[in-house]
């Protein structure tokens, strides 16, 4: 197996932090708008905080760097990879690697051989059912490209999702050869309580392959569970900058680097790099007109519901525009429901937005069930994975799904290889970044990706200075500076 790195402790235990802004935290906070241009300004800085690694991919970053920001993301990896002397660490979601896709293991395997040649050193890879056989080809194909790997395992909430649930999960990952091994709690579910029974107990599985935890902040109690994970022997701790931390976000670096520091674990951020990482990003949000994260209060509906917080906000903003937003307590609510009839599949993507969906169907057309979308019937027969328990009797009869409907297969071998195709369809001067990205998507979609790159910015402006010199002063507030187009007004 190939040996971690990451942060040494010159005494006592090190933790070291994962950074997650480039991606996860502008994912959760900014709809995932943040552009390439906006984070090379900062790198050089990024690379003196001492982060043990950057992650800088994901499914929701690759996809709306093609939809939105009309970017290539192999690009972006490429160019961040370069950049950046911190390794750099990306994410995709196994068999269907960046959309809700199943993917043939050719697809897979290229994906990552043009991974690791763009410069990434870690694939995390992880699976929306925890059945680790999505994920073996991801991992294999990626220690044979030269990566390492970080296997997680999704958390959540269920009569069957326990520590031994877990436990095996882990045993399994630990036969694959990860590298590491990651609890990703995407909702923010974990508590200290259960994190004191789970986390000695996952660490006693995996024995000395490093852990380390993702879990967001939607309830308010991520920053104390984090402890309990330095305490517990994890090695690594994903977070992100203070202005794009807390709220659905991941817990502030800077909050996390305190707690370590309070109970003698060393983490090797460098305060002063660190702070001015966080005022370039307080900057920038002033200047795009985006949020910054806030500390959630604690709302036990959250652990009945389950729903990660950009879905709410996103089905919030859908209910207003049908003129439903009053309804959302009663969806969230049939959301509980359907999960339970569903076996309880971990609301992460995509089997977060198949149970909103029918969650949907079944509020506004007063019946439960009268309508079945394709993606729900193929998740209960097994077509994404191993269902951690079976769906109730009423929903199966509903949906009309008999015993001899069901399959076991790896859902990878439901699909013939693509390659060959592609390349046939494509022509001999196509790249392996081109068949992928044929793969993923329609022609009309790749062609803004064909033109020039913007010239990048490698430094902070002048601006930026300006205002981390004013946001120093103890009597200025960020919240009290305002930009109108190239103007800065300050109001003391």
């Amino acid at each position: 197996m190939m040996q971690a790195t990451g942060v040494q402790s010159s005494g006592g235990a090190a933790f070291g932090l994962v950074d997650v802004t480039l991606r996860d935290g502008h994912q959760c906070l900014w709809s995932t708008r943040m552009t390439t241009a906006m984070m090379t300004p900062i790198l050089a800085t990024l690379d003196r905080v001492g982060y043990a690694y950057v992650n800088i991919l994901g499914g929701a970053v690759f996809d709306v760097c093609v939809r939105y920001l009309q970017e290539n993301p192999f690009e972006r990896v490429g160019l961040l990879c370069s950049r950046l002397s911190t390794p750099c660490d990306g994410l995709t979601r196994g068999q269907s690697l960046y959309t809700f896709e199943l993917f043939p293991d050719d697809i897979v395997v290229l994906n990552s051989q043009v991974l690791a040649q763009r410069g990434l050193k870690v694939l995390t890879v992880y699976d929306a059912l925890n059945d680790n056989r999505n994920i073996e080809c991801s991992v294999i194909s990626a220690h044979d490209a030269g990566m390492q790997v970080n296997a997680m395992m999704t958390y959540t909430l269920s009569p069957v999702h326990t520590d031994e649930y877990y436990m095996a999960r882990a045993k399994e990952l630990v036969a694959l050869n990860a590298d590491f091994i990651s609890i990703k709690d995407p909702t923010g579910l974990l508590t200290p309580e259960r994190a004191r029974t789970l986390f000695p107990a996952v660490a006693a599985t995996v024995g000395d392959i490093p852990l380390r935890l993702h879990s967001h902040c939607q309830s308010g109690l991520s920053p104390e569970v984090y402890q309990i994970a330095m305490q517990s022997g994890f090695r690594y701790g994903d977070t992100a900058v203070e202005p794009l931390a807390n709220g659905a976000s991941l817990p502030a670096a800077e909050e996390i680097d305190a707690r370590a520091r309070l109970i003698g674990v060393d983490t090797g951020i460098d305060q002063t790099a660190l702070q001015e990482m966080s005022d370039y990003f307080n900057w920038l949000a002033e200047r795009e007109g985006k949020p910054r994260g806030k500390v959630a209060a604690y709302d036990p509906a959250l652990y009945e519901h389950q729903v990660p917080g950009g879905m709410i906000s996103n089905l919030k903003s859908q209910l207003q525009t049908m003129g439903m937003e009053a309804r959302l307590p009663e969806i969230l609510e049939e959301a509980s429901q359907v999960r339970q009839d569903l076996g309880y599949p971990i609301l992460v993507s995509p089997f977060a937005q198949y149970i909103i969906t029918q969650a949907v169907l079944n509020v506004v057309q007063g019946e439960r069930y009268k309508t079945i979308p394709d993606e729900v019937r193929k998740y209960a027969m097994g077509y994404y994975g191993r269902l951690a328990a079976e769906p109730s009797a009423a929903f199966l009869e509903r949906a009309n799904i008999k015993p001899s409907d069901m399959t076991t297969q790896r859902p990878g071998d439901h699909v013939d290889a693509w390659v060959p195709r592609l390349r046939a369809e494509l022509g001999a001067s196509a790249s392996d970044e081109d068949v992928l990205l044929n793969a993923f998507y329609d022609k009309a979609l790749l062609q803004p990706l064909s033109k020039p790159a913007p010239k990048y910015a490698y430094k902070a402006s002048p601006l930026h200075e300006l205002i981390r010199y004013l946001g120093a002063r103890k009597d200025m507030d960020y919240a009290r500076i305002r930009f109108a187009g190239a103007e800065l007004t300050v109001s003391t």
